[in-house]
């Protein structure tokens, strides 16, 4: 494959990657308040869930290194 190959598909990705963005972005609309309330909460709870199994990990861990 040589140089001038590579550029023309290169430049039919980079195309392609506009067309598909500009899609997506046509599709999308701004959330309504409780869709992003709905959204927050579950993060939250997602972000509280990670932190209490890391902290319960961490705290086995540290037990079982004393011992």
């Amino acid at each position: 494959m040589d140089i001038k190959e590579r550029i023309t598909k290169f430049q039919e990705f980079i195309k392609y990657w506009i067309k598909e963005t500009g899609r997506i972005l046509r599709l999308t609309r701004k959330p309504k308040r409780s869709e992003f309330d709905e959204v927050t909460r579950i993060t939250g709870l997602g972000i509280l869930l990670f932190g209490f199994v890391g902290f319960v990990i961490f705290f086995i861990t540290h037990l079982i290194k004393m011992s």
